[in-house]
């Protein structure tokens, strides 16, 4: 048996632990039945499942990965057009979001994927401080997409 304020009582009877819990104004929670004698603690149950819910809401929150953003380039954008979408990702990746940057072309710029991925990587570099390549710059289609995770710290 464990005490109200965690300290170590010992063996009891379960009619004498009863006692003791209902004279802490208290109540008797078993925290380990499978073991040999079972473990309980004197404790506020309502408080006790309060603290439970929210380790797990808090585990809950840790265990989610962040969305997927998505931005669209073409190999012909302009310096501010560049700045304003690096800017963009920026705070897509201090969100603690993923990138999906998909560099769209059209027509003959078929024909000139080193541009494509020259921007891609300066964008790469425009967000270096905060995040990282996940995946490299691939040729899908008429796409070229590269992934961008935040960086951990």
């Amino acid at each position: 048996m464990i005490g109200p304020k965690g300290e170590q009582i010992g063996v009891l009877p379960f009619a004498a632990a009863l006692q003791r819990a209902q004279e802490a104004q208290l109540d008797l929670v078993e925290v380990a039945p499978t073991a040999q004698p079972p473990v309980v603690k004197i404790m506020d149950y309502g408080r006790y499942k309060y603290e439970q819910a929210k380790r797990d809401r808090q585990a809950h929150r840790k265990q989610r990965g962040g969305d997927l953003k998505g931005m669209r380039l073409s190999p012909v954008i302009g310096q501010h057009d560049f700045q304003v979408k690096a800017n963009r990702v920026h705070s897509f990746l201090q969100d603690g979001n993923k990138v999906r940057v998909a560099l769209w072309f059209r027509g003959r710029q078929m024909a000139y994927p080193k541009v494509g991925e020259a921007l891609l990587q300066r964008l790469a570099q425009a967000v270096a401080d905060i995040g990282v390549v996940e995946s490299p710059p691939r040729l899908e289609g008429r796409n070229m997409i590269m992934v961008l995770a935040p960086r951990k710290t």
